[in-house]
């Protein structure tokens, strides 16, 4: 993005004041002996984080990475002085703009927040309120902190929304949260955050759930944004690929405390501690060689897709206008087959219609157009047409899973229905067989008396697999699995798909944006975009002589946040 010479609005305050004061005042981050527990219900506090210290100079940026329950995101929230439900902060200071942010009292705290050290959370639809306009949200935070007029704040939000790279920032302020794309909402998120112009940005997983070229977009309007408000970034994330081309420090987290820090370029290049070389070791690489596959049987396809077509409804902008004439198309003429014990992956940017074919080969959705043939017998539009022996042979596992299981059963209830609904099992045999299910996902039985909150999000997807398996599919649908999961557990849950589809020759239609989690685990691939078929064919293939344009250019987003690190140092 190219650096505006003159700003368009002139009734914002000067920008240069703005920066040079950012510059100066709030740059300098420094953290000592910081630790933070939880407070169990008997009184007792567990600690989560033990003797942190880290400073971020003003102008740099620093990651934070480490595994899920590695105490990065419980470190990062209390940079501002905030905490989960049950948490406290135990001992150490946190100092900005000459201030420990942790002895201050809340209203304090308040005046530091959002001018001094501003916040961008991971999930940027959740921290939107639904019903209001963009355009007056980003106002609201513009007058809190800044103490000015509705005309200034607007123009400041449309200064922001410019600087951010949003299209027709005025078109954006009329818009509601859900009328915008999930890069869009992202960059609300950020312009939001420099609304009081900090001296240093935490940046909380920011890009989880974004495709790769998304990614990219937004880790360059953060990097651009860096270099020309002169902010200081913490960035925390599980994506190694990330921090390496952000940060100019790293530090490693594990089990609440810094195993390893230092300079970007040697943590990645020469990690020198162990646990540091197994995150980097888990990273899939598109250039990695997938593993061996035992040659399937010509039997014939499983599943046949053959010109699925599906449209979502136009919307009307007000209630008294009359609905478009014409729909919204999500996917035209999409067409593929799945061989038994085949993996077929679906890659493509959000909006290609990835999901969309989920939901519609799992019937969750009817198509539009075309049709769908399961075992050589046409397959009923909806789950509901299907006969129970189809919904058995059908099952899909979900992105997220906390959101897919219910939040009020015991992991046992869970389990338990689709054995009962599919196989008849009752009594002890029941409770057995759930225990298995329990052994092949690597999870202690003892964990069927738990609620899904109480298991941390690789146990809750490894539930959700299992779930799956207990109606001994011939097909799974694995929507986005692996996107909201650190290296290392997402390297458990491929390797288990992989063992358990070696045992029971499930095959499985494979979605994902993450290239190198495709490579790892597809025979064959199919890359979509705007609902259309760019390129298909195997896997190595597409990977190493690209044919479409398109591809290129998702392998190219996808090379440019690796990590490189010697094959011997990480063997070390």
């Amino acid at each position: 993005m190219k650096e505006q010479a003159t700003m368009k609005h002139p009734e914002s305050n000067a920008l240069a004041r703005r920066q040079q004061a950012a510059r100066r005042i709030g740059g300098r981050l420094e953290v000592q002996g910081l630790g933070i527990g939880y407070r169990r219900a008997d009184g007792e506090i567990v600690g989560a984080v033990r003797g942190v210290e880290f400073t971020v100079e003003a102008g740099s940026s620093l990651g934070i990475v480490g595994e899920s329950g590695s105490g990065k995101s419980t470190v990062a929230r209390a940079l501002l002085g905030h905490c989960r439900p049950g948490g406290v902060i135990t001992a150490g200071a946190v100092r900005i703009a000459g201030e420990d942010i942790l002895r201050l009292d809340e209203p304090a705290r308040r005046r530091l927040r959002g001018r001094h050290i501003a916040f961008v959370p991971q999930n940027p639809l959740s921290s939107l309120t639904p019903h209001m306009r963009i355009g007056d949200q980003v106002d609201e935070a513009v007058r809190h902190l800044r103490g000015c007029g509705a005309a200034e704040a607007r123009a400041r939000t449309l200064e922001l929304f410019e600087a951010t790279n949003l299209p027709d920032p005025k078109g954006i302020c009329a818009r509601f949260p859900h009328e915008l794309s999930g890069g869009q909402r992202q960059r609300v998120v950020i312009a939001a955050a420099l609304a009081g112009d900090p001296g240093v940005l935490v940046l909380d997983e920011p890009t989880t759930a974004l495709d790769k070229t998304t990614e990219v977009q937004v880790l360059e309007l953060v990097r651009t944004l860096r270099e020309r408000f002169g902010t200081s970034l913490i960035y925390v994330s599980h994506d190694l690929g990330v921090i390496s081309r952000m940060c100019d420090q790293v530090i490693v987290m594990h089990q609440g405390r810094i195993v390893e820090q230092g300079p970007a370029a040697r943590i990645f290049g020469a990690p020198a501690h162990v646990y540091t070389r197994q995150l980097i070791a888990a990273i899939p690489r598109i250039d990695a060689e997938p593993p061996e596959r035992e040659p399937q049987q010509a039997q014939g396809a499983l599943l046949v897709a053959k010109d699925l077509a599906f449209s979502y409804p136009a919307r009307r902008r007000a209630w008294f206008q009359p609905p478009p004439a014409t729909a919204r198309p999500a996917l035209a003429g999409l067409s593929f087959a799945i061989g038994r014990g085949e993996t077929l992956g679906l890659v493509g940017e959000s909006g290609s219609g990835k999901s969309t074919a989920a939901s519609l080969v799992a019937g969750l959705m009817a198509p539009s157009g075309g049709s769908l043939h399961f075992d050589g017998q046409p397959l009923a539009a909806k789950a509901t047409d299907r006969s129970p022996t189809l919904r058995r042979r059908v099952q899909i596992v979900f992105q997220d899973p906390l959101s897919s299981l219910n939040p009020r059963q015991r992991i046992a209830a869970i389990l338990e229905r689709p054995l009962t609904l599919f196989t008849g099992l009752r009594g002890p045999a029941l409770r057995e067989r759930a225990q298995a299910l329990m052994r092949a996902m690597h999870l202690d039985p003892a964990l069927l008396e738990c609620y899904p909150r109480q298991l941390s999000g690789g146990q809750q997807q490894r539930v959700a697999i299992a779930r799956a398996f207990a109606a001994e599919p011939d097909l799974i649908v694995c929507d986005e699995i692996t996107s909201a999961l650190d290296v290392s557990v997402q390297a458990q849950v491929l390797e288990l798909l992989l063992e358990l589809q070696r045992k029971t020759g499930t095959a499985y239609l494979f979605i994902s944006h993450d290239l190198g989690v495709v490579r790892r685990m597809a025979d064959r691939v199919v890359v979509l975009r705007h609902g259309e078929v760019r390129e298909a064919g195997a896997t190595r293939q597409v990977f190493d002589a690209p044919a479409d344009d398109y591809t290129r250019l998702l392998l190219q987003a996808t090379a440019l946040h690796s990590v490189t690190a010697s094959p011997e140092t990480l063997a070390a």
